[in-house]
């Protein structure tokens, strides 16, 4: 066992983790030459299409020190704010983690969100500054800031680049000295925490856990703790490239089970496996539930689909284990379900990921935030769609989540970056200048406000150099206002949103103009409104394509074009009352991108 090292790779987006994690593998000949390509553990077609990693990845590396062989257990994370649960699980499994921060930009927001983490598990942290190789790469001034944020020595700062290889031998030494092997009694019953999941459609679903304490061996009785249920361990493993199977995995190795489970319930990432035949006394602790941030109706397209819809987004929990959804129904899109993400990206890739892995279309409905209101009888409702919002008349009070942003940017882009969030109902709380080109703004702001589009505007705002990173600070009360859209006095309650009061004419508008825009005509006129309950705010009129009735009659007497352009009318009247409007899916998108 003390040979054994588990560490992961922390850092800000785009510093270079996956392309460090390809040249440790190269080092240690893990991969050969000929599998060998660029972000190797990166195996989604989206991963490497963007250029992000959106699952962490787990694979073990075997090399010799000396005379001593070690087994080094790598765990790459993602860099994005929307997948930090990733993160937070890869160190729930390591000991170490590996520090990199971009020689040329310095220390950014999520660097120092991905640190604390690491912190708050005791984690040793192997500062490395990578990206020497760049001409704008500054080492001294962002070893200062390395310094400043985790108080090591100057000489414990690893400078490495993963395109030339430079400094890697020095990582591997120093993983080797630095990072502590797992303790665990490997006498005492069976704990291994599993930290993730995959579906397969030959085998079922493979759990991967790391043995805390005992060992796990193949054709064990096995039990889940959390569900109860009880399995017999076909196959167990190490993950390399591909999986490789052992008779036994020892205590602090980090493996893989198959135990032929075809049910995704049965999974839960955070559960403890135990032995039957000596069952451990309780479950590990210390796993976090995960806190979705932005919830949207997701709605297959033929409502025919609703079970295959079920099917995959039960698979789709299993390999991301942060999504958050249960079954609702929408009047104007019939049944779907309610999803929690973690923020607009996570949104925007599980869409993406049911239409390739699943083939679903879907249809995504305008994201909100869940709030909690209070009724008149003193009754607290919990409000995830603005359809459960009670009526105005019943209505006391609305409390809206808040949150504390962490926005790290240069001062030159300070002003644009203020009034951004200023126009979003931010409270500036403090100003800190980390050095003196860079400063820190922490606001307090709605987390309904930064749902749509805030961090694609402060990237824009800031040319790609401001950092951002948030948590949650409990509810405040606000004044907040359903808006409803009605199509011909139909409410379309797919469209319908709460918004701050003062925001809602301006907002009506703007969705009134886009969608007259967007509905195609029909042969009767249809009337586009925002109302705030039985208040009307705005209103467009999208007139009717008038069919020219009167074009036979060539001459003759004015009678005869009168009697047919009355026919007309009695037609288009009725068509009124039975003729319904056909929303495109363009319309529910347009809503996120009104600016």
């Amino acid at each position: 066992m003390k040979h054994i090292r588990n560490f992961c790779i922390i850092a800000h987006i785009d510093h270079g983790k996956s392309t460090l994690a390809d040249r440790l593998l190269e080092y240690t000949a893990t991969i050969s030459q000929r599998e060998a390509q660029a972000q190797l553990l990166d195996n989604m077609d989206l991963e490497r299409e963007r250029g992000i990693t959106i699952k962490s990845h787990a694979i073990q590396m075997n090399y010799k020190v000396g005379d001593i062989e070690y087994n080094f257990n790598l765990i790459d994370t993602p860099g994005h704010v929307d997948f930090s649960y990733e993160v937070s699980r890869s160190i729930a499994a390591c000991e170490g983690a590996l520090l990199i921060v971009d020689a040329s930009q310095g220390i950014q927001a999520q660097t120092i969100s991905n640190l604390y983490l690491a912190l708050e598990h005791d984690l040793e942290i192997i500062p490395i500054l990578n990206k020497m190789d760049l001409p704008g790469a500054m080492p001294e001034e962002v070893k200062d800031q390395i310094i400043d944020l985790i108080g090591c020595k100057r000489e414990d700062i690893i400078p490495a680049s993963g395109k030339t290889g430079l400094g890697i031998p020095d990582i591997i030494q120093a993983i080797v000295d630095r990072v502590p092997a797992p303790v665990g009694d490997p006498e005492a019953p069976l704990q291994a925490l599993i930290f993730d999941s995959v579906f397969n459609s030959f085998r079922g679903i493979i759990a991967y856990y790391k043995v805390v304490n005992g060992e796990i061996k193949k054709g064990d009785k096995v039990k889940f703790i959390n569900t109860g249920k009880e399995y017999l361990a076909d196959e167990v493993g190490i993950l390399k490239l591909d999986m490789a199977p052992r008779s036994v995995v020892k205590t602090g190795d980090v493996g893989y089970i198959i135990s032929g489970i075809k049910e995704a319930r049965e999974v839960k990432v955070g559960d403890t496996i135990t032995t039957v035949g000596r069952p451990a006394e309780g479950a590990i602790q210390g796993f976090e539930e995960v806190k979705p941030m932005v919830f949207a109706g997701i709605y297959p397209v033929d409502t025919d689909d609703f079970e295959e819809l079920r099917e995959a987004m039960h698979k789709l929990q299993l390999n991301d284990a942060s999504i958050v959804f249960e079954p609702e129904s929408s009047a104007a899109l019939g049944f779907g379900f309610r999803c929690g993400f973690l923020g607009m990206l996570h949104m925007e890739i599980i869409q993406e990921r049911l239409e390739r892995e699943f083939d679903m279309t879907v249809i995504t409905t305008v994201p909100n935030v869940s709030y909690i209101a209070h009724t008149t009888k003193g009754v607290e409702i919990t409000v995830n769609n603005p359809s459960d919002l009670p009526d105005p008349s019943k209505l006391d009070s609305v409390e809206e989540p808040f949150i504390k942003a962490n926005i790290i940017t240069k001062a030159e882009f300070v002003g644009p970056v203020m009034s951004l969030c200023i126009q979003k109902r931010g409270i500036i709380v403090n100003q800190s200048y980390l050095t003196s080109d860079r400063v820190e703004l922490v606001f307090e702001m709605p987390m309904g406000e930064i749902v749509f589009d805030f961090y694609d505007k402060l990237k824009t705002i800031s040319k790609g150099y401001a950092s951002f990173d948030y948590h949650q600070v409990g509810y405040r009360k606000s004044d907040l206002v359903r808006l409803d859209m009605l199509i011909n006095d139909e409410p379309v309650d797919a469209l319908s949103s709460l918004i701050h009061r003062s925001n809602a004419y301006d907002f009506g508008k703007k969705i009134c103009e886009k969608l007259r825009e967007l509905i195609p005509r029909q042969q009767f006129e249809i009337k586009i409104q925002a109302s705030i309950g039985a208040k009307v705010i705005a209103r467009e009129t999208l007139s009717a394509l008038r069919k020219d009735v009167t074009a036979k009659c060539y001459g003759g007497d004015i009678s005869r074009k009168r009697k047919l352009l009355e026919k007309q009318k009695k037609g288009k009247k009725r068509m009124r009352q039975v003729g319904n409007v056909e929303i495109p899916q363009s319309a529910f998108m347009a809503v996120l991108k009104l600016d």
